[in-house]
């Protein structure tokens, strides 16, 4: 059978486009069925390339009991988490307070049809684990408690919305100053590993914001320790499974400490900021082995992952076919930008690609003065959208003198400040779901961080009044970036050019 996915542009969704089960988008259609027939709602949240949602997708949206029940005592609905970040994150923080530990992915929440939230769980299995209920029984319980303990349920959802976005006890905010060097220093010291490169043991990410940190700091410090840091984990990835040495291109991480077993799925986030810490690299010191593995990267990225100068969002090569995630999301395509404009002070070739992608982005996805997330023009863009397309804007100035591309990242500028700032404080979309920002780097540096980056470098370029926002921001995460700098490197990043007053 076909479900309500089949016309929708993410992988992930036309995945189960196929499922026996009746999914949903996000949407008011769905949410006005559930108020209709006064069923509970099942959200389900997850991604294409996450091992946890294959499985979920292979063992429990293909078994035909559970799809009978779901589709007739459930309204069931499907997200991308790479799509919907706010949703994804809005029901990570239900998750959390409901069960009092961090969530992951896929994410799984049963709500009322008023989407009052009273159960929570990330993967589900088909068979009952310990304390855990078998998917089976899961829905068979919830559905008959659905109609004799609704009030129960509803009482629940209420408490747990409220303190969604609670107003935080206030930090009394610290002082701002650049003995932060000497905590990135020793941070750096005790984190890095010394015999592989990267931070900590087990499985290794490239931790792109970390090194980029780095970088910065040795530039204005000019301590060694903080350039090998980074020199011996470019080394050693570079010579580890994680690099793609016959098709150029890095995997999203490696099981291993030593850069070995790669989780073998290529992102345009990763490809885009690993290739811009190898540009640096050669940059700073000449190597042209750093050049080459940016290039051939770079060159993987136009050859295979792009279409009329955008770029698709992964590739996976765990399955036997190479199945290629063809969404495109503004955010991650304008990181990819700003990466070929960096790559165009090293060669010149790659200006006019920059050019015609840049180009290509803002012809698809801006369009009367709306940034939309995707090329499927249904999501407004979230403040991540804004803010990396801003900084994509600033490198197309900086490389081509042209002052439209200055004067329409000034208006992000502007619409970043209008729509999603309130108090120093940042929400990750215009959405009703309205999840604050954070400070912390994850896949890649963090919108609110971005957003930062990109009002300093207006205001060092436009006008000095747009560094009161910045300020006010890095005065309220003072306390976290003082003392753990290294949780937050792109905010900590753009601290240190703002007390250093630095022109980019």
């Amino acid at each position: 059978m076909s479900n309500h996915l089949k016309n929708e542009s993410s992988l992930y969704l036309q995945q189960h486009a196929k499922d026996p089960i009746d999914w949903y988008p996000w949407g008011e259609e769905a949410l006005r069925r559930a108020k209709a027939e006064h069923k509970p709602i099942f959200l389900s949240i997850g991604y294409s390339s996450n091992l946890k949602c294959q499985i979920m997708e292979e063992e429990s949206f293909q078994d035909e009991k559970i799809a009978e029940l779901l589709n007739e005592r459930f309204i069931s609905i499907k997200v991308d988490k790479e799509e919907h970040l706010d949703i994804d994150a809005y029901y990570q923080e239900v998750y959390k307070l409901m069960n009092r530990r961090v969530g992951g992915s896929p994410i799984s929440i049963f709500m009322t049809e008023n989407l009052e939230p009273f159960y929570s769980a990330t993967y589900i299995s088909t068979e009952a684990q310990e304390a855990e209920l078998g998917f089976e029984e899961l829905l068979r319980t919830i559905s008959k408690k659905y109609i004799t303990e609704y009030e129960t349920f509803e009482e629940k959802g209420k408490e747990v919305l409220q303190y969604i976005n609670r107003k935080e006890k206030s930090i009394e905010a610290t002082k701002l100053d650049l003995a932060l060097f000497n905590t990135i220093r020793t941070h750096t010291n005790n984190l890095l590993d010394k015999k592989s490169g990267g931070f900590g043991t087990g499985s290794k990410f490239p931790n792109t914001s970390t090194l980029e940190l780095l970088l910065e700091s040795y530039q204005e410090t000019k301590d060694e320790t903080l350039l090998e840091a980074t020199l011996l984990s470019l080394d050693k990835m570079e010579k580890g499974e994680i690099y793609d040495h016959l098709n150029g291109g890095f995997y999203r991480y490696s099981s291993n400490e030593d850069w070995s077993n790669p989780h073998r799925v290529k992102t345009t986030y990763d490809n885009a900021l690993i290739s811009q810490l190898y540009i640096r690299a050669f940059q700073l010191t000449n190597n042209q082995s750093y050049k080459e593995v940016a290039f051939k990267t770079i060159d993987f990225m136009l050859e295979q992952m792009s279409e009329e100068g955008l770029f698709f969002a992964k590739k996976d090569e765990i399955q036997k076919e190479e199945t290629i995630d063809k969404s495109m999301l503004s955010a991650w395509n304008a990181m990819m930008i700003s990466t070929l404009f960096k790559a165009s002070a090293i060669d010149e070739k790659y200006k006019s690609i920059a050019i015609q992608s840049l180009d290509a982005l803002l012809n698809t996805v801006y369009l009367n003065q709306t940034l939309y997330r995707n090329s499927s023009l249904k999501i407004e863009g979230l403040l991540e959208d804004y803010a990396y397309l801003g900084e994509a804007l600033i490198e197309a100035y900086q490389a081509t003198n042209n002052e439209d591309y200055l004067h329409l990242a000034t208006e992000f500028a502007n619409k970043l400040i209008e729509v999603f700032y309130n108090y120093a404080q940042w929400n990750l979309s215009n959405s009703s779901f309205k999840i604050k920002a954070n400070i912390y780097d994850t896949d890649y540096p963090s919108a609110l961080s971005t957003a930062c980056s990109l009002l300093l470098k207006i205001s060092t370029l436009v006008d000095s009044t747009y560094k009161k926002f910045v300020f006010n921001t890095l005065e309220l995460h003072s306390y976290t970036i003082m003392r753990q700098p290294l949780s937050s490197p792109k905010l900590t990043e753009v601290t240190l050019n703002y007390l250093i007053g630095k022109n980019i």
